[in-house]
């Protein structure tokens, strides 16, 4: 519904702005930008750091803009020599606590207030510190470090976790000086309901919240000439990783992300979208299984580590709605260090696999206690050196961090040639790329399910009614004659009102799809600082363009995936896949 339009004046000029905005969006949209910390569109609108402050004309005080409403022929003054003092002087208070470690910083050139202190001319500090008992750090958690010292508490991170995920794994405690940011009881986020989904680390301002590095192990074993490293790459990275390098938002560069991979040192260069399209076969067959043997539906994917561990700890009840099959990135490990194993003639023991993910909770489903099936393959087979076990998956790297070791190299990734991925592990669809978009998963599975139920051929591959950033995307496929009804949802807040409706047994859908970071994939906690609603959307622009671009746009006609079943796992839902590409997951403490 459009809303009333309203005079006002800013600095002097009319302006025909939306009744009921706030100050500083009324500017935003007439190109006049007021500087701002605490305050993020969609997430939190606190007012507590009173960068924002602006004029009103009737108002004796300052009035901070990111709360204040606007009303017919207000007068806005914008800047001013006592809003530029005001302003400089409440950077400076919360500076006066802030660490002095930019140069260690992991968010060092990427930061909020690094870039607002210099822009609003802090070049001296003027105030004492008010806190010097120096807090430790979190590092419980195995995808996220916490710093409070270097948290200027302005809320970001808890609105982000509490309204856009409902989780509510941090909060503030104390009061005044005492205030800060923590987890329940003080026990580490690593200890509390926290779903490592690292969307408070993409909306924290400074470096108070950051993935945890594996940077260090991954240079070790690239430089040990006794362990054979292979890496693979998700969806979404390819929408990223130009990104992180200084390239415009959304630029899709697949080929120069294999180039720059392979120059760091990598053995082999691999495509996470392989195991994607694999996921697809395994899903799809166990999705028309449980519709005709009366199975339990619906049947809700399993992709997303973070929201995985949401409905462990929230939701227990619905764990047997969860797809039985792994993660493209489990898959993956689990093949590398079998099927792979045996083809190159490669001890598994020595293969390091790396996955550069778009997400930090990847980090916590590597560590998981499931994940490691080709350990007890070849256990069985009695061919290992070490009984003591290894995981399927080694480390996990963000897109951050994958750009961070381009950096350490020198990388002229904007001038890198076009190269391709390494095979056979890296053939893959444009059902595996629309993995990394809200609804990809979804329309990947489609793509394979009606043609495996029906024996017809599609005639349009795209479905429409599940892509786009709606919170929760509903469809309904023609089968036979037979409606099957869907359902798509973003961020674990939709998630639980699709859950909720389980819960009550009010459920119309078969099938539905749950990814736990806004936009999907592609708006991810281990993505390109900023991300936004803007960026979410060109990602996924790209997105659909490579999937035009690759050809083969369903999975199960991938002829690697093919060659795959032929050559070993057999069939989908069989022997070897139920040992190597599925698993199961139990209640966790709330």
């Amino acid at each position: 519904m459009m809303r009333k339009k309203i005079n006002i004046i800013i600095d002097g000029k009319d302006y025909l702005v939306d009744e009921g905005t706030t100050i500083l969006n009324a500017c935003k949209e007439v190109g006049i930008n007021i500087p701002h910390l605490c305050y993020m569109e969609d997430v939190s609108s606190n007012a507590s750091c009173a960068i924002c402050c602006i004029e009103v004309k009737g108002s004796k005080k300052l009035v901070r803009s990111c709360s204040y409403s606007v009303w017919a022929d207000m007068e806005i003054t914008t800047n001013s020599e006592r809003i530029r003092k005001a302003r400089k002087t409440n950077l400076e208070l919360i500076l006066a606590n802030h660490p002095d470690d930019c140069l260690k910083c992991d968010r060092n050139q990427n930061c909020e207030l690094q870039k607002l202190a210099w822009e609003l001319g802090v070049r001296e500090q003027h105030y004492a510190k008010t806190r010097t008992k120096i807090l430790p750090l979190d590092t419980s958690s195995p995808s996220l470090i916490r710093d409070p010292n270097k948290c200027i508490l302005c809320n970001r991170c808890i609105s982000v976790c509490s309204e856009v995920q409902t989780v509510n794994a941090i909060d503030v405690t104390g009061r005044g000086l005492h205030s800060r940011v923590t987890t329940f009881m003080d026990r580490g986020l690593g200890s509390s309901v926290c779903t490592n989904c690292g969307q408070c680390s993409l909306v924290c301002p400074t470096g108070a919240i950051v993935e945890k590095s594996d940077i260090s192990s991954i240079w070790r074993d690239i430089y040990d000439p006794d362990i054979f490293t292979v890496i693979q790459t998700a969806p979404a990275i390819r929408i990223g990783i130009g990104e992180a390098m200084g390239m415009e938002s959304g630029a899709l560069v697949t080929g120069k992300m294999v180039a720059g991979i392979r120059k760091l040192g990598f053995d082999r260069v691999f495509d996470t979208q392989f195991t994607a399209d694999l996921t697809i076969m395994e899903e799809g067959h166990e999705l028309i299984k449980r519709i005709s043997t009366g199975g339990t539906l619906p049947m809700i994917t399993s992709c997303s580590p973070g929201w995985i561990k949401f409905i462990e700890h929230f939701f227990p009840q619905q764990l047997a709605n969860i797809s039985t099959c792994k993660s493209p990135q489990q898959m993956f490990g689990a093949l590398a260090k079998t099927w792979y194993a045996e083809q190159a003639g490669l001890d598994p023991e020595k293969i390091r696999v790396i996955s550069v993910m778009p997400c930090t909770a990847k980090k916590y489903e590597a560590e998981r206690p499931e994940m490691n099936s080709a350990f007890h393959y070849w256990k069985e087979r009695k061919k290992l050196k070490n009984r003591s076990g290894f995981p399927d998956v080694d480390y996990a790297l963000t897109t951050r961090e994958l750009a961070r070791m381009f950096r350490e190299t020198g990388l002229d990734f904007a001038g890198l040639p076009e190269e391709e991925f390494d095979n056979p592990l890296g053939k893959s669809t444009g059902a595996a790329v629309i993995f990394g978009a809200t609804g990809g998963v979804m329309e990947a599975a489609l793509r394979t399910a009606y043609e495996v139920l029906t024996g017809t051929t599609l005639d349009k591959v795209e479905f429409a009614d599940v892509r786009g950033m709606e919170g929760i995307k509903e469809a309904e496929i023609d089968i036979k004659g037979k409606p099957v009804r869907v359902a798509v949802a973003h961020t674990l807040k939709n998630a639980r009102k699709l859950l909720d409706e389980i819960k009550e047994g009010k459920s119309p859908y078969a099938f539905i799809e749950v990814m736990a970071c806004p936009g999907g994939c592609l708006g991810g906690g281990g993505q390109p600082i900023p991300t936004t609603w803007e960026i979410r959307k060109k990602r996924a622009e790209s997105i659909y363009r490579e999937d035009i671009n690759l050809g083969i746009r369903k999975s199960h006609e991938n002829p690697e995936i093919q060659a795959l079943y032929r050559d070993f796992l057999i069939k989908p839902l069989g022997e070897i896949s139920h040992h190597l590409l599925h698993t199961s997951y139990s209640q966790k403490s709330v």
